[in-house]
C-alpha cells in the first residue's frame, strides 16, 4: 500500500540536550496531520523525541489514519557491515545491536566508544573515524586518512547518487551523520519494540502496516529550504519535507516507494528531486481535480464531495498576538493554560457563609472586612459568621454559599434572611467553565470576538493561526471595461470583480485584484503566472467554456492541469478546475449570476479548506413556498429568492441569469432538488440566506 493520511519528518541529532530555547543543530519534527500542516516542533533531546513519536503514532492509530514518518539518517550501512557485527545481513539485527549497546541519556552517550568497539571487530584501522575529545578512544582514529585495510566500502549505493551526502563512518564534524545513525537506529528499534507489527520499515518490509518509517534527505529540496529564509534551517527542512510528502500525488509516491533495495536501505526521493521540490512548493497536487475516466455530468452533491476530498490547507502557520487574531483561522487545537474561573468565586453581590445542608432562613454575625475582585478576604469565616462579598471575588476561606444582597436584612453586625438556600448557591466552582488542559477551541475555527475572549480567559496571549489565504480575482473578455467606463454598445462593465473581491474580503481572505485580461492566450498566460506568484488560489470569470474565445480553458488545458467539471446545476455552466504552477484555479462562468452561485456553492467551501478552516456548509432552513413552479429532473436549481412580508419565500420575477439586479433584489437562494418537482404555495422549500454564506 502507498496511501497515507498523515506525514511527519524528523531532523535528528546525536548531541546532548540543547536547552529550552529553539535552536539549530537540534531535533526538529514537522507534520501534516490528516491534511493539516502543523507548526514544526522543537525537541531538545532524544527522550523527548521518543515520547513525541510514541504520542504521534498512538494518536494516529486511535484516529484510524495511516502515518508515514521520515527520518534524516541512514537506515543501514554499506553491505557486509551488518553480518560482520551481528552474524546476519538482516538490517534489523543491526538495529537491535545498537538498541542493546548504546548508552544514551539527554546529557551524554557512548557513541564514540561504541564506534571504537565496532572498529575492533574489523581488520586494519577503521572504518569509523573522528574523535573530538582530548582523550584517545581505543580503535577510533581521529582522521579519516588514518584508516586502512578495514575491508568496508566507503559509501552505500544510494549515496553515490545522492551527491553531497556524508558517509556513515564519520562520527563527528560538520555534516557528519555517524552519531545520528547509531542514536537514530536505537530509537527506531525502541519504537518497533513498543508498537510491534504496527510499524513497517521501507524498503526492508512491505508497507502494509498502519505506520511506515522511511529514510529521507533534506538536501533533495535544498533550493526550497533556502528560498524559505528561515534562520533555523532544520525547522524549514522538516516543514517543507513533510509538506512535500503530503502533497505528492498517490501515483508519484507509489513510484518512489517501488524499490527493491538490499540491506543498505535507500533514501526516499533520490532521482525524483524535481518532483519532491515541486510538491514542497506546490499548493495542491497537479491531479487533485482529476475525475475518473468516463465521468460526464456530475450531480451537485457528488461534485461537492469530490471537491471536499481534493482540498487541504495550503497556508503556512504563524504566531499572532491575540489582540490581532480576529478573523484568523486556528492552525492547531488550543487548550486551556489556566482554569476559568481560576479559583472558586462569588457569582453575585451579597454575604458569604458556610452551609452544611439546605435551610430556609437564618441569622449570622457579620465579620469586619469584605471580599472584592482583586481584594481577597484574608481571614476565615467560622460557624455562625458571614462576610460581605462582591461579584467576582475569590470565595473566602470557610465560605461555600452566598445569600443575595437583595435577600439580606442587615441590622448592625447581624445578617438575617428568609431565603431558601442550598450549599453552593450563588458561587462558581474553579474551572467549572474550562479546566486546565481542556480543549478551548479546535483547529480550523475562524476566530470570532467571543473566541478571543475565551482564549484570553484561559491564558493565551498569542495563538497559532494560518496565514491569510491570498485569492486572486481575474476577469477575462475583450469586451470588458473597468466598472463605469463602458461607453460603446459592444462594451460591458465588469461586474464580477467588485462582486467577487468583496466576497473574499468578507470571508477574511486577502483579495488580489488582477484586473481585466483580453481574450489573448499570451495575456491570459501572463496573468496566471502573476497569480501563481502573488496568490494562493485564483478565481477567474469568463472564458471557462470551450468556444474559440474561451482562452482560460485553452491555456489551462495546454500548459496547466485542467479538468472541466460539467455540473448539473442551474444557473451555471461547466466549472473549470485547474492548477497553474501548483496554484488552484477556479474557472467561473462569465455571467455574474452564475458566477455568484458557483462561488457560493463551490468556491466558498473549497477556499475555506485551502485557508486551513473547515468545510463550510451553507445555512439551510425550511420555509413555506410563496410561489408555484414546475421543475424537470436532471439539474439542481438555485433561483434567487427572498422572504416576503408574509414569511413565505418568493422567487425573482425572471430566471434569466442575465438579470444582475435580481442578486440585489434577493436576500438568498432557494435550493430545488435534482429530481422533478411540482411546488405550490405552502409547500416547504429549502431556503439559503445570503447571510448564511457570510455575505
Amino acid at each position: 500500500m502507498s496511501s497515507f493520511d498523515s506525514f511527519a519528518v524528523v531532523d535528528w541529532s546525536s548531541g546532548n540536550d540543547t536547552g529550552p530555547t529553539p535552536r539549530k543543530d537540534a531535533i526538529w519534527a514537522g507534520a501534516v496531520i490528516d491534511g493539516v500542516e502543523n507548526e514544526p516542533v522543537y525537541l531538545r533531546n532524544r527522550q523527548l523525541a521518543f515520547d513525541w513519536l510514541v504520542d504521534l503514532i498512538q494518536s494516529e492509530r486511535d484516529a484510524g489514519r495511516r502515518l508515514m514518518i521520515g527520518f534524516d539518517f541512514p537506515f543501514g550501512y554499506p553491505r557486509g557491515f551488518a553480518k560482520r557485527v551481528t552474524g546476519s545481513d538482516d538490517p534489523f539485527a543491526l538495529w537491535g545491536y545498537f538498541a542493546d549497546h548504546l548508552e544514551d541519556t539527554p546529557e551524554a552517550n557512548n557513541r564514540f566508544a561504541l564506534a571504537g568497539a565496532l572498529n575492533a571487530k574489523f581488520p586494519g584501522i577503521g572504518p569509523f573515524w573522528f574523535n573530538a575529545g582530548k582523550a584517545d578512544v581505543d580503535h577510533l582514529p581521529r582522521k579519516g586518512t588514518e584508516r586502512a585495510d578495514h575491508g568496508m566500502l566507503e559509501r552505500r549505493a544510494v549515496e553515490e547518487l545522492a551527491k553531497g551526502s556524508f558517509t556513515c563512518w564519520q562520527m563527528g564534524g560538520a555534516g557528519a551523520v555517524g552519531g545520528q545513525v547509531m542514536t537514530g537506529l536505537a530509537t527506531l528499534e525502541g519504537l518497533r519494540r513498543h508498537f510491534g507489527p504496527q510499524i513497517a520499515v521501507w524498503p526492508f518490509e512491505k508497507l502494509d502496516a498502519p505506520v511506515a518509517f522511511v529514510e529521507i534527505w533534506p538536501s533533495l529540496i535544498s533550493g526550497v529550504v533556502a528560498d524559505a529564509g528561515d534562520d533555523i534551517k532544520d525547522r524549514a527542512q522538516v516543514r517543507f519535507l513533510a509538506r512535500a510528502l503530503s502533497r505528492l500525488s498517490s501515483s508519484a509516491l507509489a513510484g518512489m516507494l517501488d524499490l527493491d533495495a538490499p540491506e543498505e536501505g535507500w533514501i526516499l526521493g533520490v532521482g525524483h528531486q524535481d518532483t519532491l521540490s515541486s510538491a514542497a512548493r506546490s499548493r495542491l497536487p497537479n491531479d487533485c481535480f482529476a475525475l475518473p475516466a468516463g465521468v460526464d455530468w456530475l450531480p451537485v452533491d457528488e461534485a461537492l464531495a469530490r471537491l471536499r476530498s481534493a482540498m487541504h490547507p495550503i497556508t503556512d502557520v504563524e504566531t499572532t498576538p491575540i489582540m490581532e487574531a480576529g478573523g484568523r483561522i486556528l492552525a492547531q487545537d488550543h487548550f486551556a493554560k489556566r482554569a476559568n474561573p481560576p479559583t472558586a468565586n462569588c457569582a453575585v453581590d451579597g454575604y458569604g457563609l458556610f452551609l452544611e445542608e439546605p435551610v430556609h432562613g437564618f441569622e449570622r454575625d457579620i465579620v469586619t472586612g469584605r471580599a472584592a475582585p482583586g481584594e481577597p478576604f484574608t481571614g476565615r469565616i467560622g460557624a455562625g459568621q458571614a462576610v460581605k462579598v462582591l461579584t467576582g471575588a475569590i470565595l473566602p476561606n470557610g465560605v461555600n454559599t452566598i445569600v443575595l444582597e437583595e435577600d439580606s436584612l442587615v441590622d448592625g453586625a447581624k445578617l438575617r434572611t428568609d431565603a431558601r438556600l442550598k450549599p453552593g448557591a450563588n458561587t462558581r466552582r474553579a474551572g467549572e467553565d474550562l479546566a486546565v488542559g481542556d480543549l478551548a477551541l479546535g483547529a480550523g475555527r475562524q476566530l470570532t470576538p467571543a473566541d478571543l475572549a475565551t482564549l484570553a480567559a484561559v491564558g493565551h496571549s498569542a495563538v497559532q493561526v494560518r496565514q491569510r489565504l491570498r485569492v486572486a480575482v481575474l476577469s477575462t473578455g475583450t469586451e470588458l471595461r473597468a466598472p463605469g467606463t463602458a461607453t460603446e454598445g459592444y462594451e460591458t462593465n465588469d461586474a464580477n470583480r467588485p462582486m467577487l473581491l468583496e466576497c473574499l474580503r468578507r470571508w477574511g481572505y486577502d483579495p488580489v485584484d488582477l484586473g481585466i485580461v483580453e481574450d489573448d492566450p499570451k495575456a491570459v498566460t501572463s496573468a496566471l503566472d502573476r497569480a501563481a506568484t502573488e496568490a494562493d488560489a485564483v478565481l477567474t470569470s469568463g472564458g471557462a467554456s470551450a468556444s474559440e474565445e474561451d482562452h482560460i480553458s485553452s491555456v489551462l488545458k495546454a500548459d496547466g492541469q485542467l479538468t472541466a467539471w460539467r455540473i448539473a446545476l442551474k444557473p451555471g455552466r461547466p466549472l473549470a478546475l485547474a492548477t497553474w504552477n501548483g496554484c488552484p484555479v477556479f474557472g467561473l462562468p462569465g455571467n455574474p449570476v452564475a458566477a455568484m452561485v458557483c462561488t457560493l456553492i463551490f468556491a466558498r467551501p473549497a477556499l475555506s479548506k485551502l485557508a486551513g478552516g473547515k468545510w463550510v456548509e451553507p445555512l439551510r432552513v425550511s420555509i413555506p413556498s410563496g410561489f408555484t413552479k414546475s421543475k424537470k429532473a436532471g439539474r439542481r436549481e438555485y433561483p434567487r429568492a427572498r422572504i416576503g412580508v408574509d414569511g413565505r419565500v418568493e422567487l425573482y420575477q425572471s430566471e434569466g441569469s442575465g438579470r444582475i439586479s435580481g442578486l440585489s433584489w434577493a436576500d438568498g437562494l432557494v435550493e430545488l432538488p435534482d429530481r422533478a418537482a411540482e411546488i405550490v404555495p405552502g409547500d416547504p422549500v429549502t431556503y439559503m440566506p445570503f447571510s448564511g454564506f457570510g455575505i
